[in-house]
């Protein structure tokens, strides 16, 4: 396999093991807070709600890729929809998954059925 995918693949699953623990000591801590704290630091109009502006257009991009790639079919479109809710959580395993189907090719990764 080649060095670079293995890496490429390597962080994608760090990072979904990485967001899965930090949301789950999150959800211990704080419970089921998540939008209520991510729409209120928006509101406040500063750092953290910049961030969570810019975090919020990355999510929406990545789920509105996911459909285009699959020429917005109904399944793509509930798929790009679970996405952007769950973010890396979904997205990188996504990613894996296609990368598989697609046996390491990262032009049909990238661009789908097209």
């Amino acid at each position: 396999m080649d060095n670079k995918l293995f890496l490429f693949k390597g962080l994608l699953l760090t990072q979904t093991i990485a967001v899965l623990i930090y949301t789950f000591v999150a959800f211990q801590a704080e419970g089921v807070t998540l939008f209520q704290v991510f729409l209120n630091n928006m509101a406040a109009l500063n750092w953290s709600g910049q961030f969570n502006l810019d975090f919020s257009c990355y999510l929406t991009l990545s789920g509105l890729w996911i459909m285009w790639r699959s020429k917005f079919s109904p399944t793509s479109i509930l798929i790009g929809i679970v996405a952007m809710i769950l973010g890396i959580i979904f997205f990188a395993p996504y990613v894996l998954y296609v990368l598989a189907k697609e046996n390491g090719n990262l032009k049909k990764l990238l661009i789908g059925i097209r």
